[in-house]
């Protein structure tokens, strides 16, 4: 940041457009934007004693407070404009911390009216330095000369501002820094040296700070420590203008090294070093003027050795309004070289606070009962949409059909699986698959395309074999009671139905329990989305209890009716009865041929259509009708046709039952607990949530309070968002 080319006061034209930069900057930081955009500016730092005080008041013809040294305890920014008018100041109040230091919605306070008489200056300020170090006592009673025994804090990060308008001002704006403290008396606090410090650090560590650097000529260079931060931040000396104070109080003989420094032969600086001379005490009890002053300061660098014989371009960089005049220029070209940069700036963080604002739930309404009726009819659509079925792939209804299918082959599994052999017999034989079962045990093959959960069995599987010469077969023997040799009890079948069917309670309740955990994940996700923006979590939990409830209700009736489902399969019945004779036909058939001769039946069941053909046709010439499945019938009779009968009979009947339950028992809990959510939904909300009553609006408006928190974040973004927005305006304005 090379700003030692400044242009001269001269320029009428230069002067306004600088004088248009500086007002825009003081706009800008009206509106407390600092906090959030690097604003041009220039801090004044020193140790304690370096005569910042003194440069102050030379720059701004004011005389600040001193007795109580509460000006170097608090920053104080000076806004100085030529203006036309009568000489005035304004006093303000910045309060942006508490009294922990820590950040607070930014406050500007007037403090008092604008003073006409420069003697009032003195008094005002130290009273709103005391109004600054105890934030937490109303300013109004130190504006009345109110003190106090001991200030709440000994520093502080609030700021005391001064518009100060006159003819004989420069066009400036800087802020005086507390001094940086190497030790604490009595009743200092060791903390104090580190908290100014670090305040002091906030301000120069900015790229846009012009750092104004006093160091009093009466210490030794070396042991300035404001020198020693100044150059730690801007090492190469491009934002750093020093300034020389209390020339008069050089040892004789040292001054050529202080020389050297306005020569810039020294610890070099891009805007140089100057060098001020302030009246003494002496002349400040005689009651100079600032005019008289200046002038003063003049006469004594012209006159005093070796002051006066420097060059003449060096001779720039000694007085007071000499100083002024390149800092008003360097500040103006900072401003104008970072302009760009601001607009910029600003609209960035406009863009990104507008972001985190809209980023928050709405504010509570004026009608709390109504926002909450809108949200329960959005919520109501959109489970009545999921419950309906919707096209994403990660639906309800395709979320549950895996579950549903793999329930379908868990009953399938439960299939008996006759052989048609003596238990002493039967593992000499292997019962080939069925073609007429292939379909039906399979399964559709677009069930095939869906991802089954872990575990899931995808082919029927037998649970045990039943064969023919068994105790079962003993058992349908001494099951007969007044039947003719040839026929069986109807409890004999019954007692193998009843086998299977008991079976089945397990992967029915199986399959109620995943579509319920399904059903409850999907509507807690609705919820979520429709409710947890709105309060601080009350309404929403307060519709998922009632929800809980709605669902634990549809889970019991869907329990019921699966018992009842149950119940009516463990009495074998059916009005299917072609479905159930053709079965039967095949597999007695099947089993019949398979136990007499293996052989003959592979061969039948191998042979071409045309061969079978045949073999049909020669039959029909006799008069005898037949089909495929028919020609193992032409097998000589057994002595087992009867235990036969009873598994061809309890086989056909499963294929007639899993059919039927399979699909009544998706279709109940669907009916039940999926639709069942849907069902009065609306009006259990309603009155779960009692929004009925004469207290509904107050109910309402409980319900949708505001989280602290949130409603911290958003008075602090609204605010910011007013901040920005009226720098945006300011920028606009200037640009126009």
């Amino acid at each position: 940041m090379d700003l030692s080319h400044g242009v001269g006061l001269s320029d009428p034209v230069t002067a306004q457009h600088r004088r248009a930069m500086l007002d825009l900057v003081n706009r800008l930081r009206s509106t407390g934007i600092q906090r959030e955009i690097d604003l041009p500016l220039i801090a004044v730092i020193g140790n304690q004693s370096a005569g910042k005080s003194s440069l102050i008041e030379s720059i701004s013809g004011i005389t600040l407070p001193r007795a109580s040294g509460t000006c170097t305890r608090c920053p104080t920014e000076c806004k100085l404009t030529r203006s036309d008018s009568s000489w005035s100041c304004a006093v303000k109040l910045h309060f942006h911390t508490n009294i922990r230091g820590e950040a607070i919605p930014a406050r500007i306070e007037n403090f008092g009216d604008a003073i006409s008489d420069k003697a009032e200056v003195e008094e005002r300020i130290r009273r709103a330095q005391r109004a600054i170090l105890n934030p937490s006592t109303n300013h109004s009673i130190f504006l009345g000369g109110a003190t106090v025994e001991e200030n709440e804090t000994s520093f502080s990060r609030n700021y005391i501002s001064l518009e100060i308008g006159g003819r004989e001002l420069e066009d400036l704006s800087f802020v005086d820094l507390p001094g940086l403290i190497a030790s604490v008396g009595e009743h200092g606090r060791v903390v104090d040296i580190e908290l100014v410090r670090n305040l002091v650090i906030s301000y120069i560590e900015r790229e846009s700070c012009v750092v104004l650097l006093t160091v009093a000529c009466e210490t030794d260079f070396e042991n300035q420590g404001a020198h020693h931060l100044a150059k730690r931040y801007d090492p190469e000396g491009k934002r750093t203008v020093g300034v020389l104070t209390k020339p008069d109080r050089i040892p004789q003989g040292e001054e050529e090294s202080w020389i050297r420094l306005i020569r810039n032969e020294r610890e070099p600086l891009v805007n140089n070093w100057f060098c001020v001379k302030q009246p003494s005490s002496y002349d400040l009890s005689q009651g100079i003027t600032w005019a008289g002053a200046r002038r003063q300061e003049e006469e004594w660098f012209t006159t005093t050795s070796p002051w006066c014989n420097i060059d003449s371009y060096h001779k720039s960089f000694v007085c007071t309004t000499k100083l002024t005049e390149r800092l008003s220029n360097i500040l103006a070209e900072l401003i104008a070289k970072r302009l760009p940069e601001i607009q910029e700036e600003l609209y960035k963080v406009l863009q990104q606070t507008e972001s985190d604002f809209a980023k928050l739930p709405q504010p509570p309404s004026n009608n709390p009962l109504g926002d909450i009726l809108r949200a329960l009819d959005n919520f109501k659509k959109e489970v009545a949409e999921r419950v309906e079925g919707t096209p994403e792939a990660d639906g309800l209804l395709q979320t549950i059909r895996p579950h549903t299918i793999n329930f379908k082959s868990k009953i399938r599994e439960t299939a008996p699986n006759f052989v048609p052999w003596e238990r002493s017999e039967a593992h000499k034989h292997a019962l080939p698959q069925t073609s007429f079962f292939s379909g039906d045990e399979e399964g559709d093959d677009r069930d095939r395309d869906y991802h089954y959960p872990a575990g899931t069995a995808t082919r029927s599987s037998p649970i045990s074999k039943w064969d023919a010469g068994s105790e079962r077969d003993l058992y349908s023997y001494r099951a007969r009671t007044r039947e003719l040799p040839d026929h069986y009890p109807f409890v004999v079948q019954k007692a193998y139905i009843t086998e299977f069917v008991k079976k089945w309670r397990q992967p029915s309740l199986a399959l109620f329990d995943a579509v319920y955990d399904i059903l409850k994940k999907d509507v807690e996700t609705i919820v979520d989305r429709h409710f947890a923006p709105m309060g601080r979590g009350v309404l929403k939990q307060s519709v998922l209890m009632i929800i809980y409830d709605h669902l634990d209700a549809a889970a019991i009736r869907s329990k019921d009716k699966l018992a009842w489902l149950l119940q009516l399969e463990s009495s074998p019945a059916t009005l299917n009865t072609h479905y159930y004779f053709d079965y039967k036909d095949k597999v007695y058939a099947y089993y019949r041929a398979h136990r007499r001769n293996e052989k003959l039946a592979n061969n039948i069941a191998q042979r071409s259509q045309k061969e079978v053909n045949n073999v049909i046709s020669a039959l029909s010439q006799l008069g005898i009708h037949a089909r495929r499945e028919d020609l193992s019938k032409l097998l000589p009779s057994d002595p087992m046709e009867a235990a036969l009968g009873i598994m061809a009979s309890v086989r056909a009947y499963f294929q007639v039952a899993y059919k039927r339950f399979v699909d009544v028992v998706p279709t109940a809990i669907d009916n039940e607990a999926v639709r069942g959510l849907e069902r009065n939904l609306e009006q259990v909300l309603r009155d779960g949530l009692q929004l009925t009553g004469t207290d509904a609006h107050e109910r309402c408006a409980a319900m949708l309070q505001e989280a602290p928190v949130v409603a911290a974040r958003r008075s602090e973004l609204t605010r910011k968002l007013d901040r920005l927005r009226t720098a945006k305006v300011e920028l606009l304005r200037f640009s126009g």
